[in-house]
């Protein structure tokens, strides 16, 4: 059994293992139908139980699709129907419960606290579907997405991130970089850079990362441009201010001017006004496939948990 709640606490072996199987799997699905599952059912007879505390499109869908397609199911719990919290049961309980009923248990949650006591008591597979300091998934699911378009070693890859570099996002962006050995370019306003602890840790590693507050100076020769939306799901800040904070920190045609002729632009969503309409929209953007993608890894990720990778 292995949990997933942070790349930093994942072996590189077992991260490129994730990869390769979700590679292998999306290729054998091209005559499938969406719900069919795959040949070998490896799940079969195995319950998903999610809860989500914050919004989500992507998350629930591909999960969902996931423990489908790998022959199991799902159940989708939602906290204010729970005792939990407002009922008065324990996070230690609930825990107990939920590996009593399910196989494995996917939280979407707003505080990594709560994330770390459900792991305490867990007896099933906890994954980490997005906290405040982490979203491992999908940015698992972004490293093959640019493996699979560029067709060549992710450690040869030069990306470039140009937003907030304090969130949730980046913070799984760095450790993902630093595991692969990737070039990251990040380019953020000064107060609005990765935290210490997590500059510390680069510097530990050796991490291949650059911070710059200049996007024009950050993109230079990149392969891929990657944004986030700047009020994310976690901000309780000063909207306006913050949004002022990142003027100039658009990315527009001429921005990706400036990258690498076959250079890709990614983006999590949803979108805000980080990218215009011609970026988003235009031909360079690879955001539909990455979205998509992300079912092809949660499919890997869940195997990962269940010991069960090829």
């Amino acid at each position: 059994m292995n949990n997933f709640l942070h790349i930093k606490d994942i072996p590189v072996k077992d991260l490129k293992k994730i990869i390769s199987d979700a590679k292998k799997r999306k290729a054998k699905r091209k005559k499938l139908n969406t719900l069919d599952p795959d040949k070998d059912v490896p799940l079969k007879g195995k319950i998903l139980l999610q809860m989500f505390e914050k919004s989500s499109l992507r998350t629930r869908l591909s999960f969902y699709l996931a423990i489908k397609q790998l022959g199991g199911g799902s159940l989708t719990l939602r906290p204010e129907e729970l005792h939990l919290g407002i009922g008065g049961e324990s996070i230690s309980d609930t825990s107990k419960i939920l590996s009593t009923y399910g196989n494995a248990f996917m939280l979407r949650t707003d505080s990594d606290k709560k994330l770390n006591e459900f792991k305490k008591y867990s007896k099933i597979p906890i994954i980490n579907g997005l906290s405040p300091s982490s979203h491992p998934t999908q940015v698992l699911s972004d490293i093959f997405t640019i493996q699979e378009i560029k067709k060549k070693s992710i450690s040869k890859i030069k990306l470039c991130w140009i937003g907030d570099a304090s969130n949730n996002m980046m913070n799984s962006l760095i450790e993902a970089c630093v595991k692969f050995s990737i070039s990251l370019n990040i380019a953020c306003p000064k107060d609005y850079q990765p935290n210490k602890v997590l500059i510390s840790w680069i510097k530990k590693k050796n991490g291949k990362i650059k911070i710059f507050n200049k996007k024009e100076l950050a993109v230079k020769n990149c392969d891929v441009i990657m944004t986030d939306k700047i009020i994310s799901l976690n901000d309780k800040v000063n909207k306006r201010k913050k949004l002022r904070s990142f003027k100039n920190f658009k990315v527009d045609a001429q921005t990706m001017s400036f990258a690498k002729k076959d250079a890709i632009f990614l983006h999590c969503l949803p979108r805000g006004n980080e990218v215009t309409e011609e970026v988003f929209l235009g031909r360079q953007s690879k955001v539909w496939q990455q979205a998509l993608n992300r079912v092809y890894v949660q499919k890997s990720i869940l195997l990962y948990c269940f010991d069960k990778l090829r």
